[in-house]
């Protein structure tokens, strides 16, 4: 036989042309991408340090489609990753060597926006801003409001359990849905949560919020929408100490006064975002609070009041209350465009994503402060305040192995304070591949078995976004990270990664 034929039988029966000719029977051309050049945009998320690019990557357009997917993948075995936006800077989107992107971009329509029980059908790839747009007809509006939601879907959003600077008083993605639809890895239907206030059997709607895409592939939410306020206005407070601001963020609460929105940024953030959005920040403090009061005019007026003195009686240096509806807006653009703005000062930032309880915000910067010195890299912190949900942005240079080395050293040190002072790894970045090794430091042995069971019961195979969120021995050592995790490995009982 010609060698040409040879290879051509051996071609034909490759993993890769057994998957590509399943997958073209259920999708178009169109849909289906597998060449180098096409493949490549979708080798990372956010987290750019890390980077694969897959087999193929599919855009299907129906949910029948994605069933079918599912179900070709699950019978040849291969990983397949669910992905939005890739707007994730915690690697959760990353892909698999052997695996398959799959992309819900082309699932972007807006179902049914219903007035009368505020809520809003949507399909995965709509956009988080765009729910709101369509919901202001109605007076009504989409609260968690992350710094990417121009950008990021719906999908996303669910996958993380995205927030934003109005999580405080009105929650996160978790406490924003009623249910979600989606497919198992096997194809088959499910459901969670239900428009009732509550629905038969365990209540599995906040597992699969924040289960980033290893548990079901979401295919469709309803949403809670809110009435729009009458009135908003924000309060910038300045401070000559970082832990005063710190401290008047918990003393905010503790007098009993929950804001829209309770933000903080300390000088190296506020002059970074002035240059970039000229927001109108006071540039001699070392920390500026963003105190954001909403309701009706009696209400703000009387709570934007309450603040006042509580901010005066710890420390604050200057107030000023948003005196229009733009001047209160350019106050947010600064808070919202922090990221893009230490992108400009630096050739490379790491954001990182931990939280702590409200009282130790400040002990956290000062050991950012002595961190800075140790790994010999600037840091400039945003964070939501009112959570204790710390952003801390570590700029380098990647083009230097040894400066990404140190920031990534830095970031886990940083996450690992965050443990120490009684908070969490993770407030709503996730864990993906970034934090596997401190996932470690947060949760015991018997708990992470629990994950792998958690995990098993979903999806046994483990073919849905795989290798992600749950450390193992072998994924650590790949990321050079068995300093944490040390000889970790999934109960022998489960079958592995």
């Amino acid at each position: 036989m010609p060698n040409s034929a040879v290879a051509s039988r051996q071609e034909a029966a490759s993993p890769q042309s057994m998957l590509l000719d399943a997958l073209s029977r259920v999708l178009t051309d169109a849909a289906v991408l597998w060449t180098a050049e096409d493949t490549a945009p979708y080798e990372c998320d956010g987290l750019v340090a890390h980077r694969q690019v897959p087999v193929a990557v599919v855009l299907p357009e129906t949910a029948g489609q994605v069933a079918e997917v599912l179900r070709i993948c699950h019978r040849l075995g291969v990983p397949v990753v669910p992905r939005g936006a890739g707007t994730s800077l915690s690697g959760g989107a990353k892909p698999l060597a052997n695996g398959l992107v799959l992309s819900m971009a082309r699932f972007k329509q807006i179902l049914d926006v219903d007035p009368h029980s505020r809520t809003a059908t949507v399909q995965p790839g709509v956009r988080n801003l765009v729910v709101s747009e369509a919901a202001a007809r109605h007076g009504l509006y989409y609260a968690p409001d992350p710094s990417s939601q121009i950008a990021c879907t719906i999908g996303g959003n669910i996958g993380e359990n995205a927030g934003g600077v109005h999580c405080l008083k009105y929650g996160l993605t978790l406490h924003n849905v009623s249910s979600v639809r989606g497919l198992t890895m096997r194809g088959e239907p499910v459901e969670f949560g239900s428009l009732a206030p509550d629905a038969p059997g365990f209540d599995l709607l906040p597992l699969v919020i924040g289960s980033e895409g290893m548990l079901a592939v979401v295919t469709e939410v309803c949403l809670k929408l809110v009435p729009k306020p009458q009135l908003a206005r924000v309060i910038m407070a300045s401070f000559d100490d970082v832990g005063q601001g710190g401290n008047a963020v918990a003393e905010v609460i503790a007098a009993g006064i929950i804001p829209a929105g309770l933000e903080m940024m300390d000088k190296a953030a506020t002059i970074a975002v002035e240059q970039y959005v000229n927001a109108g920040y006071d540039l001699q403090a070392q920390a500026i609070l963003l105190c954001e009061s909403d309701g009706t005019p009696e209400e703000v007026a009387e709570e934007i009041e309450r603040m006042t003195q509580v901010l005066r009686r710890c420390g604050a240096t200057r107030i000023q209350v948003s005196a229009s509806e733009e001047e209160r807006l350019r106050f947010w653009s600064g808070r919202k465009n922090a990221f893009p703005a230490a992108g400009r000062i630096s050739p490379d930032y790491y954001c990182m994503d931990g939280t702590v309880p409200r009282k130790h915000i400040g002990t956290l910067l000062g050991r950012i402060r002595q961190m800075e010195s140790r790994y010999e890299l600037r840091c400039i912190n945003v964070f939501h305040a009112g959570d204790g949900n710390m952003h801390p942005l570590i700029l380098f240079n990647g083009a230097d192995a040894r400066e990404w080395h140190r920031a990534e050293q830095f970031g886990t040190d940083i996450l690992e304070v965050c443990v120490e002072l009684g908070g969490t790894v993770t407030g709503e970045h996730g864990v993906g591949v970034e934090k596997l090794d401190v996932m470690c430091t947060q949760f015991t042995a018997p708990e992470r078995e629990m994950f792998f069971r958690v995990k098993a019961a979903f999806d046994p195979e483990r073919l849905l976004n795989p290798d992600k969120a749950i450390p193992t021995l072998a994924r650590c050592a790949e990321y050079g990270r068995q300093r944490v995790c040390g000889g970790l490995l999934p109960h022998p009982d489960l079958p592995r990664f």
